[in-house]
């Protein structure tokens, strides 16, 4: 296991789930429940806990489970992703357990699941792999270190943005291509593929353990299914229809960490928008990091300021 020791700066007002009844699953790989219609239309999956720190996800899929929430028309698939990490979770030390080997959302590369490299992880991804390539459209749920604004992460494709519009929620839509430490699961295979009408979402639904994000986790989950036509309109009209028009922003730059000291110039959190060009961000080693042009959103800085890793995105309006 690698100890990932970073303070926490927010209370955990969130109760993971006891998921250990959902381990048999119900379609050969633990922990994959899927239920078919029986009537033609797509298989819809929502995932949770890819990072076991992160137990919105698994609040979302416990609460369809026990609503026994079943589709009008394809298939509905539920995924716990980290099984392990998740049932490493403390709340006295939240951060520890965001992956036990390594991060699960950066092993979707085929270069990778296809490799020699071995991590708990890893087992896990190639483990749910061919549920996954079956899937048509997929919900993958998560949530962020800093109390910030929620984001849609709708990939870098067009495709992406025209289902994060139909799902409505949450305010801000992020178009971004991902990180360069690996590939993540909504990125996977036709999921990226600009000719495939296969899509994937990332939702990022608040900060890891703030009651709202559980509650944005379950609303976002209905709208989903019901923007698809797999569940019944119900399901969405639990959580009203009274929610924000939505802003659509581009990342323009991934600030990938090049040295092995990264600092921030101020503790930003995310969803700040910088409105000079040239404003000084932090330092990467002796290079200054400033933003590109006016008006720039922070997207999701990161406390994990490792070489290799993301330290923070750059988005604009899109259109800009």
């Amino acid at each position: 296991m690698t100890k990932i020791a970073i303070p926490n700066d927010y209370p955990v007002e969130l109760a993971a789930p006891d998921i250990s009844v959902y381990a048999p699953g119900n379609c050969g790989v633990p922990y994959i429940w899927q239920f078919d219609s029986g009537v033609a239309g797509p298989n819809v999956m929502v995932s949770a806990i890819v990072h076991g720190n992160e137990p919105c996800g698994a609040i979302a899929l416990d609460w369809l489970l026990r609503e026994d929430v079943r589709p009008i028309r394809g298939k509905l698939t539920l995924g716990f992703m980290n099984i392990a990490a998740y049932e490493a979770f403390d709340p006295a030390d939240p951060n520890a357990t965001r992956w036990l080997d390594e991060d699960m959302n950066r092993v979707w590369g085929l270069d990778v699941l296809e490799g020699e490299r071995d991590s708990v992880e890893l087992r896990r991804a190639r483990e749910v792999r061919p549920v996954l390539d079956e899937v048509d459209m997929l919900l993958d749920i998560h949530s962020m270190q800093h109390l910030a604004p929620p984001l849609m992460m709708s990939g870098q494709h067009p495709k992406g943005q025209e289902l994060a519009a139909r799902v409505g929620v949450p305010e801000k839509v992020v178009a971004d291509t991902g990180h360069a430490a690996g590939r993540r699961m909504r990125d996977y295979g036709a999921f990226d593929d600009p000719a495939s009408p296969k899509a994937a979402l990332l939702i990022e639904c608040g900060q890891h353990w703030e009651a709202a994000s559980g509650h944005l986790a379950k609303m976002a989950t209905a709208r989903f299914l019901v923007a698809l036509g797999v569940v019944a309109p119900e399901l969405k009209d639990r959580f009203g229809d009274d929610v924000p028009a939505q802003q659509f922003f581009r990342v323009r730059e991934a600030v990938t960490i090049e040295s092995e000291v990264f600092t921030f110039a101020r503790p930003f959190t995310g969803g700040e928008i910088i409105a000079k060009a040239g404003t000084l961000l932090g330092h990467d080693g002796d290079r200054e990091v400033r933003t590109p042009v006016d008006d720039v959103m922070l997207v999701m800085p990161s406390k994990r300021l490792w070489k290799g890793q993301t330290a923070v995105r750059l988005a604009t309006r899109d259109g800009a």
